[in-house]
């Protein structure tokens, strides 16, 4: 038997998230440090994910939700035997993929209604990772529930779109993203949707038609003793390092490639990839500008070994074309390291001025990208300087104690609905 709900006790949280990738990517590193940190703050969190599964806390339980992982690292795009369809999830998400669509988002958002049907009353609240499927509204009617929205993934479709050159691709990327007018749905339904930057709540507004009173703010994370400066270790001359969590245009490494290929013609310079390499229009672009002997790609290793690898460094640069937010930027400045950032989406919210601390240039502009790439190697007293005043702009701004704390106000002020107060007491009732 649960106990009942204590509005001023700790909570008992169900968190969501229906692809936990581990090292890079916003959802498994957002997933992993605030269910730490809500963890630390005496609440109770149990975690159910799809593939790939996020690495958490000793505390905290994962309970896999196994989708049919149709587009995973090493076969995307495969097609499932027909033994693996043994249920009603499975078929939606093949169905989906048969129509060339992306069906893991609505597919996981029914596996996590089936399981959390049979623990109603184990949990107060149930905090959805930026899943936002139909099967959310099922689960908010009989829990609770809250969600997180990095950024409108219109801005991801959009710029697909626009970088695609026939009409077949163009056609086939507007079917993929087709997810998209359900999310928007489901979020402009939902009692509070928390956001993590004002950029972010503009957009989402804008495309996705979510009322602003609905929304609020809750900038995310980092650990700054974990993502901290690395003394004892020499910086290497012309070393660049950048995350790429996926290869998609949004994220802008094309033009960090053409970019390195323009400052490759006048001294040494080499790039390391945080992100597992993938065949595609990046790979291709690489082989195409003759970089393949000065680029590295590193992946599936720790968070210590990723703030090494910012250590020896010159630079950070994040060449995005939008961020809702950009984790990979606020910990790069934690480390102390110089960053390289364009002024896509909420990165000037994020990064602060340039030439104060970072050094910015136009988004989707190579030459402009190599420009400043040059300022930051051609002195060293510049880099030195942007990077101290980086790491403090992150220790003063953003931590994830912090982060949690206004998403347990969040909480709060969700439970605290009319409505949600009657499910708890009905609940508590029986």
């Amino acid at each position: 038997m649960s106990l009942p709900f204590d509005p001023n006790g700790p909570l008992r949280i169900a968190y969501l998230t229906y692809r936990g990738k581990p090292h890079v990517g916003g959802q498994g590193v957002y997933t992993r440090h605030l269910t730490k940190a809500l963890a630390d703050l005496g609440h109770h969190v149990e975690v159910f994910g799809g593939q790939p599964y996020p690495i958490l806390d000793s505390r905290i339980p994962l309970h896999k939700l196994p989708s049919l992982d149709i587009f995973n690292d090493q076969y995307p795009g495969r097609f499932p035997a027909y033994w693996e369809i043994k249920d009603w999830p499975s078929f939606v998400e093949t169905a989906q993929f048969l129509k060339g669509t992306f069906g893991e988002p609505r597919a996981f958002s029914i596996r996590a209604y089936n399981e959390l049907s049979k623990r109603v009353n184990d949990f107060d609240l149930v905090h959805d990772n930026q899943c936002l499927g139909y099967g959310i509204l099922k689960i908010e009617k009989k829990i609770p529930t809250i969600v997180t929205l990095h950024h409108p993934i219109t801005k991801d479709r959009k710029l697909e779109m626009e970088h695609t050159k026939t009409w077949f691709k163009r056609r086939a990327i507007s079917r993929w993203y087709s997810f998209v007018n359900m999310q928007g749905k489901v979020a402009s339904k939902m009692p509070r949707v928390v956001v993590v930057s004002e950029n972010s709540i503009a957009d989402i507004h804008t495309d996705m038609k979510v009322s602003l009173d609905r929304m609020k703010l809750v900038p995310v994370g980092v650990d700054p003793d974990l993502f901290t400066p690395l003394p004892h270790i020499a910086r290497k001359p012309g070393h660049l390092i950048t995350t790429a969590s996926a290869d998609v245009a949004l994220k802008g490494l094309s033009y960090l490639l053409e970019a390195l290929a323009k400052i490759r013609t006048e001294r040494d310079v080499h790039l390391t990839i945080i992100g597992r390499p993938r065949e595609g229009a990046n790979a291709d672009l690489i082989r195409k500008l003759g970089l393949t002997d000065c680029i590295t790609h590193v992946s599936g290793v720790s968070d210590e070994r990723i703030v090494e690898l910012y250590a020896e460094s010159e630079l950070a640069v994040v060449p995005s074309l939008y961020e809702g937010f950009s984790l990979p930027a606020i910990e790069a400045m934690s480390t102390g390291i110089c960053l390289v950032a364009t002024t896509g989406g909420a990165l000037p919210e994020v990064t602060g001025a340039d030439n104060d601390t970072v050094l910015s240039c136009p988004a989707g502009d190579a030459e402009a990208l190599a420009a400043s790439i040059r300022r930051g190697l051609d002195n060293a007293e510049l880099r030195q300087r942007i990077g101290a005043a980086g790491r403090t702009r992150v220790v003063e701004r953003w931590s994830w104690k912090h982060c949690a704390q206004l998403t347990v106000d969040q909480y709060r002020e969700v439970l605290s609905m009319p409505h949600n107060v009657e499910k708890l007491r009905k609940r508590d009732a029986k």
